[in-house]
């Protein structure tokens, strides 16, 4: 944020983002506030045109950059601020694609059957021989 005096026109704010840029700076945004009234006088002055600059640096070129804008006559005030890193946003439950629901098939026809007579065992009559064998003797 940099507090500017209040007769700023757009080109002393045009130097102030310049010299972030040429201090190691990569300007992102630049959003101007206006003029506003101090809570108390600063420099003998009790207005100021604020503007808020978004930018990228390097950390080990935050000292030269403050001491650029110490140093710069036209800068009243600032205050460098360090963003927290962006969190990736996590995808909503629906934003996703619905559900395919899956519907239990019916049991076939056939499995219901019972088994076809080529799939069971022939049993055989027993022949006569086999029958008195197996029978106890008339006593």
């Amino acid at each position: 944020m940099l507090i500017l005096p209040a007769e700023a026109d757009e080109s002393v704010v045009a130097a102030a983002v310049d010299r972030i840029a040429k201090s190691g700076g990569e300007v992102t945004k630049t959003d101007r506030w206006g003029r506003r009234r101090f809570a108390f006088e600063i420099n003998d002055q009790t207005e100021g045109y604020y503007v808020v600059v978004q930018f990228s640096a390097e950390p080990a070129g935050q000292a030269e950059m403050e001491r650029v804008l110490t140093l710069a006559d036209e800068i009243i005030r600032f205050k460098v601020m360090v963003r927290p890193p962006v969190k990736p946003k996590k995808p909503d439950r629906r934003d996703k694609a619905p559900r395919v629901e899956r519907v239990a098939e019916a049991p076939k026809a056939e499995a219901a059957e019972a088994p076809k007579a080529e799939e069971t065992e022939a049993v055989e009559a027993p022949t006569a021989d086999e029958d008195k064998e197996s029978s106890p003797a008339p006593a």
